[in-house]
Parts: C-alpha cells; sequence; structure tokens
C-alpha cells in the first residue's frame, strides 16, 4: 500500500512539471550529478551515458526508464569527458576533449571494442589530435575557441563541434574532421557556426542520423538541424531551429533511429538529472 502511494505521488509530481516539447522518459540517478554525455547504440537498444571530468572512469548502460543496467569501469582516467559516439560496428568512443580555457595539448578520443562492453572493466585505445589552427596553449582569451563537447562518428571520420569560450560570442561553434584510425591526428577545421551571444548558445552535444542525413546540434536554449548538407560541411545545407521552452543544463543527445533523439541533462539546483525523447516527425 506505502509502494503504491509513493508511485501515485511521482506521477503526480512529474505530471505538473511542464518539459515543454520534450517527452520525460525518467529520473536519472540521484548518484550521477554531471551526466555530459549520452549514445544509443543502434541494433542493440543500449543507451549509455557518461559524466563529466573530475568524476569516476566509469560509463553506464541505462534503461529507457533511466535506471542503470550495468556499470562499466573503463581503464583510463576522467580527465576531462565530454561525449560519447558509436561506429556501425557498435564500438563505443569517449570524447576526452573539454578544454575549458584552450591550453590541453593532448586531446584524446577514447576507443572502447564492443566486446567489452559488457564486461566489468574495458581497456581503450587512444587516439590524439591537435586542432590544425591553434598556435598557443592558451591563447588570448579574444581567442578561446578550443573547447569541445561534442562530436561523432561518421564514414570512418569523427567530426568534432567546438564550444567558445569568448565573451559575447558563446555560440560559435567550429567543425573539425579527425581520422578514426589510432595514431596523433590534426583536426582539419571544415566549417563555423554562430548559435548565438549568451552561455545558453554554448554547443553541448552533437549527433548525426542513421542515414547521415540529418545533424543535430544541443545548446540549452535550442536545438539545430542541419539537412541538405553537401559532403561533411554539416553547415553548408539549411538549419532548423527549435528553441526549446523547457530550461536546464543539457548536455547530452543523439539519435535513436532517423526521428528520435534522447536528451539528458545536469542535475543541478533541483532541476534537471533526466532522460528525454524529441521527435522529429
Amino acid at each position: 500500500m506505502k509502494k503504491l502511494f509513493i508511485l501515485n505521488c511521482l506521477l503526480v509530481f512529474f505530471s505538473c512539471q511542464n518539459f515543454g516539447q520534450l517527452k520525460m522518459l525518467g529520473d536519472l540517478p540521484n548518484s550521477l550529478k554531471e551526466v555530459s554525455g549520452n549514445e544509443y547504440i543502434q541494433n542493440s537498444n543500449a543507451i549509455w551515458i557518461l559524466e563529466d571530468g573530475g568524476n569516476s572512469s566509469d560509463i553506464y548502460r541505462i534503461s529507457s526508464k533511466g535506471k542503470i543496467l550495468h556499470e562499466l569501469d573503463v581503464d583510463a582516467k576522467n580527465k576531462d569527458w565530454e561525449d560519447l559516439t558509436s561506429d556501425e560496428f557498435g564500438n563505443l568512443y569517449i570524447g576526452d576533449f573539454g578544454n575549458n580555457y584552450s591550453k590541453r595539448k593532448k586531446l584524446k578520443i577514447l576507443k572502447i571494442n564492443k566486446n567489452h562492453l559488457d564486461k566489468e572493466d574495458a581497456k581503450v585505445q587512444e587516439m590524439e589530435f591537435e586542432y590544425e589552427d591553434q598556435k598557443k596553449y592558451p591563447p588570448k582569451k579574444k581567442d578561446r575557441y578550443f573547447d569541445a563537447e561534442s562530436f561523432f562518428y561518421f564514414n570512418n571520420h569523427f567530426y568534432i563541434f567546438t564550444k567558445s569560450r569568448v565573451k559575447n560570442k558563446y555560440g560559435k561553434t567550429s567543425l573539425y574532421r579527425v581520422p578514426s584510425t589510432p595514431g596523433k591526428h590534426k583536426a582539419k577545421l571544415i566549417g563555423k557556426f554562430d548559435n548565438g551571444k549568451k552561455e545558453s548558445s554554448w554547443i553541448t552535444s552533437a549527433d548525426i542520423s542513421d542515414d547521415g542525413k540529418k545533424v543535430v546540434l544541443l545548446s540549452q536554449k535550442n536545438i539545430l538541424i542541419f539537412t541538405n548538407f553537401t559532403g561533411d560541411n554539416f553547415f553548408s545545407g539549411s538549419v532548423k531551429k527549435i528553441p526549446l521552452t523547457h530550461k536546464s543544463q543539457k548536455e547530452g543527445i543523439c539519435f535513436k533511429g532517423d526521428n528520435t533523439l534522447l536528451i539528458t541533462d545536469e542535475r543541478a539546483g533541483g532541476e534537471g538529472g533526466n532522460l528525454y525523447e524529441y521527435s522529429l516527425k
């Protein structure tokens, strides 16, 4: 009887909350305060999430309701993990490229083989890169465009979207391409986009649809959908901006199929810490 009462209270609580266009799927565990990225591995029904730098070197497979199903201990330091992506084979990649002051020289992408995802711990294969147009570490404050929280895998490359730390130019993001092969690489600049001046314009996550025809970028204020682009210059086509009426620190976005998005936000000030769904149809 007590459990039924608690369940009813929770249903009333969530039904009274307004998530705008987003459909609330579930509340993430309270132990996860800074969920900074997510990824849905196609053909597996597996949703993976990670926490930002300063937290444990673990990643988590969760249910569609946000409950932890499996915890994987990754054999690498969580220097500043920001996002997750996967390839067509089901391998998972961690973007260890958080760079608040644009002074890191060893930016990394960590590969976890798909065969290790169901184990208790996993070794990683490291790929290192630096931006081809960064000359100083750190650059002057007016040139600090080399932080990043967003990337995805596509056609044997990673595509990284930077996060600006320049005042009144926070929405500026640069698109870079990095080979998905072991070694040290120069990230090649492909294009740039401006999402606005305020901190709510920061680009915090990105993904590409299964069919390769849609790219989404996430910020606290909106979802950006790019289509009709040429090659891998995803900024060359059309862009649709979807304002988000629900305000929270949204940090993760990924496709589930071609028309469904999964979104996560950090838990802060009594808000967030949830898993949401958004339909593009």
